[in-house]
């Protein structure tokens, strides 16, 4: 097909700051997690798919919960408030725990 461009699981997009592999970042209604460290500014491969480690909002989650970004924090949460859906849970987490399994969607932020 003629028009095709590129499959969408992997984009080069512009970090809006500066990122360390595997760091969550949301550019306009796009989220990914950075396939390689990269300057503000500067081009980097988003994964826009797959299962994540991120890091996690206090609080317990639970396996299939919806999975939301907070882009102040730069932290998977379970409040949609002020937040953007990425994915969901793949795996119970308890409150303290630091990080969160994520299987990201894909899909364009409302």
């Amino acid at each position: 097909m003629k028009n095709y461009v590129q499959k969408g699981e992997n984009l080069t997009l512009t970090a809006p700051r500066a990122l360390l592999s595997g760091e969550g970042f949301l550019v306009g209604a796009i989220f990914a997690v950075a396939s390689a460290a990269a300057a503000i500014g500067t081009p980097v491969v988003g994964v826009t798919e797959e299962v994540f480690d991120l890091p996690k909002a206090a609080g317990a989650v639970t396996a299939g919960a919806k999975a939301y970004w907070d882009n102040t924090a730069f932290v998977v949460t379970t409040s949609a408030s002020g937040t953007v859906l990425i994915g969901a849970f793949t795996q119970a987490a308890a409150s303290a725990d630091a990080t969160g399994r994520v299987k990201l969607t894909g899909q364009i932020a409302a």
